[in-house]
């Protein structure tokens, strides 16, 4: 039998305060003290083989979301992007999303974004730069490169439309506790390119050897389930498969397990799209 899913979770205003500090303080305790050797943009060989590119569309019809947000978003990803854009990952180095890009502040530039929050969303400086994690977190599941920390998304909040990645495909960040941390554990170097296109967010992880495999994500068990709360709950389980240059599969890898509370009633949904 299925163990039953997540149930919403009221935290009070003190006890959300408290968090933040706790964790806030442990980053940069992580960051600072904690030994690791860091990525940052540097000179680096030349990367001229592509291991891995990815697009996103900038613009997104929500429901309930002024589009003055996606746009807003837009000059959020243009400045976080130019943090990330040439950054170097050689062996043994470990790439953070939130050490390199910095808080994200309107003294710096960031304007008011869309914000996921407990179930919903709201106005927040920096709003959409989940945009950009989720994209580097899909590009490296297609590389030889470890994730050693990533969040999930806790909630469902907009159905799908559209969808060309399995669900729970992305990395969740917060300022500086939620982050996205990569380690090169390979003999090879890794240059990371991000820009903002006209209509695409973009990325690709380059590298100074060629790829020796290819990778394919795939979701396994996804379901919708009626929780015993009165909400539902959304499940599945992401495997990479990885291909030889004969085009082999040489190896199946658990990549995650994803949980998360709908904020939509699933099925009434799918019969309003019929």
């Amino acid at each position: 039998m299925e163990a039953p899913g997540p149930r919403p979770l009221h935290r009070s205003r003190l006890r959300l305060w408290c968090g933040r500090l706790w964790y806030t303080l442990q980053r940069y305790a992580l960051w600072y003290f904690g030994g690791i050797r860091f990525a940052r943009r540097a000179s680096a060989p030349a990367t001229p083989y592509l291991h891995f590119s990815h697009r996103t569309p900038l613009l997104r019809k929500l429901r309930d979301v002024d589009m003055q947000y996606q746009h807003n978003k837009i000059v959020n990803l243009k400045l976080a992007a130019r943090r990330l854009d040439g950054v170097t990952l050689r062996p043994g180095e470990t790439f953070s999303y939130w050490r390199l890009i910095g808080r994200p502040t309107a003294r710096k530039g960031y304007l008011e974004g869309i914000v996921l929050f407990c179930g919903t969303f709201r106005p927040g400086t920096g709003g959409g730069l989940c945009q950009l994690s989720n994209l580097v977190y899909w590009m490296t599941l297609h590389t030889p490169l470890t994730v050693v920390e990533r969040y999930r998304h806790s909630y469902d909040v907009f159905p799908d439309c559209g969808r060309t990645q399995p669900f729970g495909s992305g990395a969740t960040c917060v300022y500086p506790y939620r982050d996205l941390m990569i380690r090169n554990d390979t003999e090879t170097t890794f240059r990371l390119h991000v820009r903002v296109g006209t209509e695409y967010l973009e990325g690709e992880w380059r590298a100074d050897r060629r790829p020796e495999y290819t990778y394919r994500v795939v979701e396994r068990n996804h379901r919708m389930t009626p929780e015993y709360w009165g909400g539902y709950s959304r499940r599945n389980e992401l495997y990479r498969e990885v291909y030889d240059d004969r085009g082999r599969c040489v190896d199946v890898q658990f990549v995650t397990r994803n949980d998360a509370l709908m904020m939509y009633a699933p099925f009434l949904e799918e019969n309003a799209r019929r």
